[in-house]
């Protein structure tokens, strides 16, 4: 099939690059000419693990291909996705639509004969309905049909989720726009991926839904780690058990400094306003977005009592900075609100990421940053591992502790035992687990 993903960003690259794997004819389109330079000299605007090769690999085949214009890209597709940003809108959290609306329009006006345009974006439950009308308002004459294709790829493993998914969700209203989507889907067979399609609405309800309800979540056992630091319990064995229920399950039962991302902030802020504007508010989802935003800034009060209360002109060493190991995303990241923290109280923060420092250069003022973690803990007073990266899981503490001002260790995701931390010298922070002190 020839098919046109329209953004190439994180979503629209990575699926168009599996659907060329697939061997369909694909074409990703973007507006950003330098993107579209950088893309054709194999040149990848984000960091995702295998997107390089896979992505060469296509072009070299012929499969993969990328353009500016959108007409050209369009061209004799059967299938187009819009794969678009949708942000939250400043002024109330609502997913902003622009640039839907925008592609979508830009494609009526240049729509030769049938094709199936799919919103791949995360979009509040309405939006494939207003992209048809829009486009049957400026080409009544023109047939197509619209449906809902959301995603559900985890930064860090995007490609293994496109290729072997829990689940290929489709919102159709018509039969011809369910035969075409499920030609698209139909390399996956063997995987035995299941497949459901529904209405529109659904569609789009589904990925809000799905997740709101992890944050839900981590938010939960958040919560269940500050229980457990005022009663003595261990927060792993809590969520060990909790887990071992197969109507819970272990997944998103991992205590830490919040959660962060292009999508659960955003995306449970969407569904909050859906549910204001439909009249049904989300008490939970609510109290979830509430409860999360202020455990980021308390992660960083947790550094600051650690080191007794006062960080003025200290030396704070925080490793890992993007919300989540094996990406260099940066949105919403507990790392930003965390650093703002100490800065406040007068730190000097020292950092380190193994991906995402150029990114974090972005949001972050006045870090100094390092090219591995010891030189970023070297004269530190304190440090905290904010994201679990694999490369910071075994770090030698013996050699840090040596080469730090002061041996406090805030571990803000659990990965250390305690006991090894403490015998390497350290006053040890953990959470939900207790203190250990040297």
């Amino acid at each position: 099939m020839k098919i046109a993903v329209i953004g190439a960003g994180y979503v629209g690259l990575v699926s168009g690059a599996c659907l060329a794997d697939f061997g369909h004819e694909v074409c990703c389109i973007d507006r950003d000419p330098r993107r579209i330079e950088n893309l054709r000299a194999g040149r990848m605007p984000i960091y995702e693990p295998g997107l390089a090769e896979l992505t060469a690999a296509n072009v070299s085949a012929g499969r993969l291909s990328f353009e500016q214009d959108l007409a050209t890209g369009i061209r004799d597709a059967e299938v187009i996705f819009i794969a678009v940003g949708t942000p939250s809108r400043p002024e109330d959290g609502h997913a902003d639509l622009t640039f839907v609306y925008d592609v979508a329009r830009e494609i009526a006006a240049h729509l030769k004969g049938y094709a199936v345009i799919v919103t791949k974006s995360t979009v509040p439950v309405g939006t494939s309905d207003e992209v048809e009308r829009l486009v049957r308002s400026l080409r009544p004459e023109i047939e197509f049909s619209v449906a809902s294709n959301p995603e559900f790829l985890r930064e860090g493993a995007a490609i293994g989720d496109f290729k072997i998914p829990d689940r290929i969700v489709v919102g159709v209203e018509d039969d011809r726009a369910r035969a075409v989507m499920a030609a698209v889907y139909r390399p996956l067979f063997l995987n035995q991926a299941p497949t459901l399609f529904t209405d529109r609405r659904s569609s789009e309800l589904t990925k809000y839904a799905a997740n709101a309800f992890l944050a839900t979540k981590i938010t939960f056992i958040n919560e269940m780690a500050d229980i457990c630091e005022k009663t003595g319990a261990n927060v792993q064995d809590v969520a060990r058990g909790m887990g071992l229920d197969k109507r819970i399950g272990p997944k998103f039962l991992h205590a830490g400094p919040g959660f962060g991302g292009s999508c659960f902030p955003k995306d449970v802020r969407a569904l909050i306003k859906t549910g204001q504007d439909f009249d049904v508010p989300s008490r939970i989802v609510e109290a979830v977005a509430d409860v999360n935003e202020r455990r980021k800034r308390r992660m960083g009060r947790r550094i600051i009592a650690a080191c007794g209360g006062d960080i003025r002109d200290r030396v704070i060493a925080v490793l890992g900075l993007t919300f989540k190991p094996r990406t260099d995303d940066m949105r919403e990241a507990p790392s930003i609100a965390i650093i703002q923290t100490l800065h406040d109280a007068g730190a000097r923060v020292h950092a380190f990421d193994p991906a995402g420092m150029e990114q974090a250069r972005e949001v972050l003022g006045d870090v100094t940053y390092f090219r591995d973690p010891y030189e970023a803990v070297a004269g530190a007073d304190a440090v905290a591992i904010v994201t679990e990266w694999e490369s910071l899981r075994a770090l030698d503490l013996k050699k840090m502790h040596g080469l730090m001002h002061k041996s406090i260790l805030v571990d803000l995701r659990n990965i250390y035992i305690p006991e090894q931390a403490v015998a390497a010298g350290f006053t040890y922070l953990s959470v939900g687990r207790g203190d250990l002190e040297t």
